[in-house]
């Protein structure tokens, strides 16, 4: 070791946190992203437009760090996105009824119901998540088409319930609101809980976890119930957003929420990654998508960046790992 690598291991150990991509590397690159559409777009500061990001984007927040849980866990959910869509609809029948408790019970029902076989069938039959989570993507879209007949939902009646999408506390829009909601539950499970403690120590080792006592099974469907819960919640937000029911709402979005906790640190084979690198994420993502479209550029292209921007974490991750 040179005295120049020694003075600067020196100097990291005596910061009050460890620099590492999700705390350090990846806010330099909001940041820099941020100056750069500032120069390129100049609307991209305008109030207005950071409102429309922050309210556009709160769901993929929910769903990222919901997602965030089950990745750290090993496993992964591409349901997520079917879920919300078939949330999202049986929200807006009863509205159509005009019986708002009975869509917040029918939609967060709908997310319990399928993060609930989710999990059953990981965590009790070790079916693989991408397989079983695969299965049910498909399977939830084709009952929010089918209760539909592929038609969506319009002419809602106008209530206070469309607050929860479309509103505001001061300057904050209310889905906003919602998210860092989550984010705090989430951070609380996920740092100060057993449930916590069980879910990194089953991503980090499944056979060890069992070993030390831990109900994998148990924590498994636990986590899986969550995301199913995550989802629907988003859905009834984009209800209130969109005022409709949209069977093929929340498409892609399964992708999107792996990216954001991707590109935020989280190991992609589990048990490390922090929540606030999912939150960077989302930040990254719905920061370059609103940039690239004031600039005019193509969705196609937009699809292309992200793509890129998912390989490059992961081969960042892969590097870091054999350093």
């Amino acid at each position: 070791m040179t005295a120049s690598t020694g003075r600067a291991d020196g100097i990291l150990r005596r910061l009050p946190f460890r620099p590492s991509w999700e705390t350090l590397g990846l806010p330099v690159v909001v940041l820099g992203m941020t100056a750069m559409f500032a120069v390129l777009a100049p609307n991209f500061l305008a109030v207005s437009n950071a409102a429309n990001v922050a309210r556009q984007f709160a769901v993929l927040g929910i769903i990222g760090a919901v997602q965030t849980v089950v990745i750290i866990s090993g496993g992964i959910d591409l349901s997520v996105g079917s879920v919300l869509a078939v949330s999202n609809v049986l929200m807006a029948m009863g509205l159509a009824q005009g019986d708002i408790p009975l869509g917040l019970a029918l939609a967060l029902g709908a997310g319990l119901a399928f993060g609930l076989t989710n999990g059953v069938l990981i965590g009790m039959t070790r079916l693989p998540p991408f397989i079983v989570t695969l299965g049910m993507l498909s399977i939830a879209r084709g009952f929010a088409l089918t209760i539909t007949d592929g038609v969506p939902i319009f002419g809602l009646p106008s209530s206070g319930f469309s607050w929860i999408g479309q509103g505001y506390l001061g300057p904050i829009p209310a889905p906003v609101l919602f998210a860092i909601g989550a984010f705090i539950v989430i951070q609380i499970l996920l740092t100060r809980t057993r449930f916590g403690t069980a879910t990194y120590a089953i991503g980090g080792n499944e056979q060890a976890a069992v070993l030390a006592g831990i109900a994998v099974s148990r924590v498994k469907v636990a986590i899986y119930v969550l995301s199913g819960l995550g989802a629907a919640l988003g859905g009834i937000i984009l209800t209130a957003r969109v005022n409709s029911g949209q069977p093929l709402l929340g498409e892609g979005l399964e992708l999107q929420s792996v990216a954001t906790v991707v590109i935020g640190g989280t190991y992609l084979f589990g048990g490390r990654g922090r929540l606030v690198g999912t939150l960077f994420g989302v930040m990254f993502v719905g920061i370059l998508q609103n940039g690239l479209n004031l600039l005019g550029i193509s969705t196609f292209v937009q699809q292309i960046v992200i793509g890129v921007s998912i390989i490059a974490a992961v081969l960042l991750t892969v590097w870091r790992d054999r350093s």
